[in-house]
């Protein structure tokens, strides 16, 4: 089998997780800056067998589009030109990086570690990634 990636995508940092080969395993794979998101997955889906992209897609509570939602739709864009073999599906993030930060706390990480926004960012990613498996079985 292959690996599935998810993407948490953001202005500045993007938050990446990743499956084991079987798909049953999430884990946050690392968060690369927004500007050197597109060197770091050519490199990586040369190196790694990616099955698909997880891409979050940000809501409002009522449904429709945020404000960032243009952005990850030229990011998407992008990417199926650069890399026409491997499909995107978007899932909707809402929560996540609320969930994210109440897993920092659970884990029982210091109030220094939780302000890191790249951690919350990769966490928020693999959180994405965790409900897909999920609904997946």
């Amino acid at each position: 089998m292959s690996r599935i990636l998810a993407i948490d995508y953001g202005e500045k940092r993007t938050g990446i997780a990743v499956t084991d080969d079987f798909q049953i395993i999430a884990s946050g794979l690392t968060t690369v800056a927004t500007e050197d998101l597109f060197t770091f997955l050519n490199d990586y889906l040369q190196k790694e067998k990616v099955e698909k992209i997880l891409v979050g897609e940000p809501k409002q509570m009522n449904g429709q589009p945020s404000q960032s939602a243009d952005k990850i739709d030229k990011f998407c864009a992008q990417f199926e030109l650069q890399f026409p073999t491997t499909p995107i599906i978007r899932v909707d993030e809402r929560f996540t990086s609320k969930l994210a930060f109440k897993t920092m706390i659970d884990s029982g990480l210091k109030k220094k570690q939780r302000q890191n926004k790249a951690l919350i960012d990769e966490i928020s990613a693999t959180i994405l990634l965790q409900d897909y498996l999920a609904r997946k079985l």
